[in-house]
């Protein structure tokens, strides 16, 4: 093999035998979504941290925080999911601004309807936990957020691959 990895599906593997280069060639079969849980497991821990410290050590109100963590989770989900997740490339800065508009609108659709909304009415209105609200969110964005990301903001990308 001329340097290349084999790529492995899940049904090719032998679970007694799992080895380096079976581990190596299901990431590079599935490295979209694996690299995609990763960053936005990392995008989830920023929201959370950048959260915690407007809400609890700040002592901003948690809706409001909320609404913050989600701009700081934003900006570092479209530097990684640009990069190392869909290994978008611009060739031109009308192109770069498109792919960037594309994807805060989204970011805007996930973060109004889950990441704010949905966590207002959790804490606000059905006075549920905060932390907890903020977590059962972050998975609701995950979700949402891979899905715009896949098949709206770099579905061009994914084609041209």
């Amino acid at each position: 093999m001329n340097g290349e990895v084999e790529k492995i599906t899940l049904k090719d593997v032998n679970l007694k035998n799992i080895n380096w280069k079976t581990i190596k060639g299901l990431y590079f079969n599935y490295k979209e979504v694996i690299n995609y849980l990763i960053f936005g497991g990392l995008t989830t821990i920023v929201n959370f941290v950048a959260y915690c410290i407007f809400a609890r050590a700040i002592g901003i109100d948690e809706v409001l925080s909320s609404g913050i963590a989600w701009v700081c989770g934003v900006l570092f989900a479209y530097v990684t999911n640009k990069i190392f997740v869909f290994d978008s490339k611009t060739e031109t800065k009308k192109d770069l601004i498109k792919e960037c508009v594309s994807f805060f609108l989204a970011r805007v659709v996930s973060g109004i309807t889950c990441d704010v909304g949905t966590f207002a009415l959790m804490v606000k209105v059905f006075h549920i936990n905060d932390i907890f609200s903020k977590i059962v969110t972050q998975v609701m964005v995950v979700i949402v957020n891979y899905l715009f990301s896949k098949f709206v903001v770099f579905r061009k990308t994914r084609v041209e691959k």
